[in-house]
């Protein structure tokens, strides 16, 4: 079997870990998680919006389009709804001064970004396995050992250490939380990075 770490990158971008915990316990004070419908283990917190739109991130907008092979017959289907990522360029106002503006124009010195969310994984939980439109840069926040992300064979864990990864979610993938603690990530969509 031929495993591709390549999916995984880990990039020369490195954050102060203390500060992105310091963040998240801000803005989990103005903002609790929301999950889009029937959604369960799994929540969303937007940092980035379409300007002026709040409704851009309600919903199933805070999860995106994706697809999915749900049963046996192994065809695929899509779930969600389609959002227009390259428009998400306004960081919401309430988090302006937190550091996580701090990191998202960092990041945005360097990639072109779709939407930014906080995103969490409850513990012995997994996503379902699917793929998406783009990749994804993943800045781990508080993580644990049996935290998980596998794409196509390949399983890798990404420790809370301050670097930031874009993982290659335009393959079948998951992510399972085998801990006993919420799984918190930054979790940018990459609009102009391609894998080989």
């Amino acid at each position: 079997m031929n495993l591709n770490f390549n999916d995984f990158l880990k990039l020369d971008l490195k954050f102060d870990v203390s500060k992105l915990q310091a963040a998240y316990k801000e803005v989990i004070k103005l903002k609790s998680f929301e999950s889009p419908g029937e959604v369960t283990n799994f929540g969303a917190i937007s940092l980035t919006q379409i300007p002026g739109d709040p409704d851009s991130i309600k919903g199933y907008k805070a999860r995106g389009v994706f697809w999915t092979k749900p049963d046996s017959t192994g065809k695929e289907v899509s779930r969600d709804v389609s959002v227009e990522e390259e428009k998400y360029s306004e960081f919401i106002d309430e988090y302006k001064n937190t550091y996580f503006k701090e990191v998202y124009d960092t990041l945005s010195k360097h990639y072109k970004l779709g939407r930014v969310r906080i995103l969490l994984k409850q513990p012995r939980s997994t996503l379902s396995w699917h793929r998406d439109p783009e990749p994804r840069l993943h800045i781990p926040i508080i993580t644990n050992p049996g935290c998980i992300m596998v794409i196509d064979n390949v399983a890798k864990h990404m420790p809370a250490d301050g670097h930031a990864w874009i993982t290659n979610n335009t393959k079948y993938h998951n992510f399972f939380n085998g801990g006993e603690e919420d799984r918190i990530h930054i979790v940018a969509c990459v609009l102009n990075h391609k894998f080989n």
